[in-house]
């Protein structure tokens, strides 16, 4: 990969990782655009490494946050009387919520980096998403906030955030859905698809480095993965700050609409066969 693809490709991720749009399946498409085998361990393996920049980006903007938070964990451990604390919920609510995209991942990760790495999956998922962003975002209560967060909402976001793992659904998407559904407000569930991503991506993007560290050297490079990672850090810690304050004023409508357009305009490409979905 040369240089001036993989800066493109991290401002891709640093942009679209945190909205609900699907960073995975835009990488896709503009992997495809570029002219890489999007199917290859390799270009899979860099799509999926790079969302580190974007994880500490997050861990940087809310670095006050994690250190209470884990601070208040850690202090729970060892004294039962420190265990009330809402910080300490949220940490537990925060790992709870963590375990079953990590066990659905490693069950199905062959399947994940291959039969749905098709472009006909993308398409089609960002366009049925987009109907459930619709109705999450419609007909939720909002009435609950961030202190009202706890394991058992964590456990049913992180349940349909496994169905991120289709390239298109989008993980922010999936969390902010359910979270709605569960009737928090939407800086509420756009902070905690925050602090999910962090556990979710990091490990994924050890997995790959571990995993497939020669097929990266043999295809993508890693000057090139580095340097989308890094860019992808820098897009993405605008986008952390822009969307709080975005989700505190608006609805999901305009990324539902894009999502809807995106994926209408793909399923025209692949009918046509002016692009394939390999």
């Amino acid at each position: 990969m040369n240089i001036l693809h993989a800066i493109l490709l991290g401002i891709i991720e640093g942009i679209t990782e945190f909205l609900p749009v699907s960073s995975t399946g835009h990488l896709t498409i503009a992997e495809k655009l570029l002219g890489y085998p999007i199917d290859d361990v390799g270009v899979t393996a860099f799509t999926a490494i790079i969302q580190v920049g974007a994880v500490m980006a997050t861990i940087i903007y809310f670095r006050k946050d994690i250190a209470t938070i884990i601070s208040a964990w850690v202090a729970g451990l060892f004294d039962s009387s420190k265990r009330s604390t809402f910080e300490y919920r949220y940490a537990w609510a925060i790992i709870i919520g963590s375990v079953p995209i990590a066990i659905i991942g490693l069950l199905f990760k062959d399947q994940i980096e291959t039969t749905l790495r098709s472009l006909w999956f993308v398409a089609i998922a960002l366009i049925a998403w987009s109907g459930v962003m619709w109705a999450a975002d419609r007909y939720a209560s909002q009435r609950r906030h961030e202190t009202d967060v706890t394991w058992k909402d964590t456990l049913f976001i992180g349940v349909v955030q496994c169905l991120a793992l289709i390239p298109g659904v989008s993980r922010s998407g999936a969390t902010m859905s359910a979270g709605l559904f569960k009737g928090l407000d939407r800086v509420a569930v756009t902070k905690l698809s925050f602090f999910l991503s962090i556990p979710a991506l990091t490990a994924a993007t050890l997995l790959q480095v571990v995993s497939e560290y020669d097929n990266v050297s043999a295809s993508v490079g890693w000057l090139p993965t580095i340097v989308a990672t890094i860019v992808s850090f820098g897009v993405a810690y605008v986008v952390v700050a822009w969307l709080l304050k975005f989700v505190a004023k608006h609805d999901y409508s305009v990324f539902i609409i894009y999502r809807l357009v995106i994926g209408a305009l793909l399923v025209v490409l692949l009918a046509t066969g002016t692009i394939t979905a390999t």
